[in-house]
């Protein structure tokens, strides 16, 4: 393992690998990436198994478009994230006297209430990827599905510099006046603690940090809350971790179709999701063992992926290529640390950022 949130030292690593020529049998990566290395002609082959297993019914088509290349199978996907939600001490609401906050602007009011209450409203860790995370739920809150569709899957430049996209930066500068001072470099597990101790009010967050409330012995409606990001309901914005299958010598592929077949196994994909916080990548999957957020989770990914609402996150690889992702995530770090100074500069270089990445 390489040690690192979000993934990005892990795939300097296996880039150096691949250079090399020294490929793994398989390694966890996300969706453009796997693309990516599909295109450089490295990626194994699992079709025969999937068929045989029928993948091609059980895994929605959204994560196809990443795990099959040409025809071929090359990724097994483990499971489904999904970004746009909110996670809140229970404890800490009930002090407050807080409800679900149903808009942009129920949601200031409620991190209003545990500032005056003298809980850190939001926790935030001031990393690129955490701080664009939340931007994409921003972003589908202010815009609408459509917009976020056009944004950031489609790279709409209409969309990118439009007057909705402004409004989208000005709320992120409202929610993040509500973190403390301390934000900036922390880890992202680390702001979920603070929410799991009561320190801070709430984390919006993919829902591997519901992994973090699960490991502490919490449970939902009892010790946290579980809401999706105000005005998002009814789309999921998702990633997907995968294990990206590379083309190794014939004594390698036995044990690659087995963790294959392991990985998209149901009982695995119950057990795995169950802990992780996110839901199965098959659409099969019984939902019997999962807890509330996760029964939520399947039912709100069963609904996006029949509505069209699923959509792939920008600052999680599911967006765009990682040039494009890596763009969008600078510019939206500048602006919250304060070097890009307004709404209007931050879209001017969005636009720029992304254009030049294409």
């Amino acid at each position: 393992p390489v040690a690192g949130g979000g993934g990005d030292a892990a795939m300097t690593a296996l880039k150096a690998m691949v250079a090399a020529g020294t490929y793994p049998t398989a390694s966890q990566m996300l969706g453009y990436t796997v693309l990516d290395y599909a295109e450089a002609g490295v990626m194994g082959d699992l079709t025969e198994t999937a068929k045989k297993e029928g993948w091609d019914k059980s895994v929605p088509a959204a994560l196809q478009k990443f795990s099959v290349y040409d025809g071929k199978w090359v990724a097994a996907p483990v499971n489904v994230h999904s970004v746009n939600w909110l996670w809140i001490n229970k404890a800490v609401m009930d002090k407050i006297g807080g409800s679900e906050p149903k808009t942009f602007d129920d949601l200031i009011a409620l991190l209003d209430k545990a500032k005056a209450a003298g809980v850190i409203p939001l926790a935030l860790g001031g990393q690129n990827w955490q701080e664009a995370t939340m931007f994409d739920s921003i972003v589908l809150s202010t815009g609408g599905p459509e917009f976020y569709k056009k944004a950031f899957n489609d790279l709409d430049e209409e969309a990118l510099k439009s007057e909705t996209m402004k409004k989208s930066f000005d709320n992120l500068a409202k929610i993040v006046k509500y973190v403390d001072p301390n934000f900036s470099g922390r880890d992202w597990n680390l702001a979920t603690a603070m929410v799991i101790k009561g320190d801070a009010l709430v984390q919006v967050m993919g829902d591997w940090a519901k992994g973090e409330f699960v490991a502490a012995k919490k449970t939902p409606d009892t010790d946290f809350l579980c809401y999706r990001f105000p005005g998002t309901d009814g789309s999921v914005i998702y990633n997907s971790d995968m294990f990206g299958m590379f083309n190794v010598p014939d004594d390698r592929k036995a044990a690659q179709v087995a963790l294959a077949t392991a990985t998209l196994s149901k009982s695995f994909q119950s057990a795995f999701n169950v802990v992780k916080g996110s839901v199965p990548a098959r659409t099969d999957v019984p939902d019997t063992d999962f807890d509330a957020c996760g029964k939520k989770g399947i039912a709100d990914l069963k609904a996006a992926n029949e509505g069209g609402t699923l959509f792939g996150s920008l600052a999680q690889g599911y967006g765009a290529p990682p040039a494009i992702a890596n763009a969008y995530k600078d510019v939206v770090s500048k602006f919250v640390h304060g070097q890009i100074k307004s709404s209007d500069e931050a879209v001017t270089q969005l636009v720029q950022a992304i254009d030049d990445a294409r």
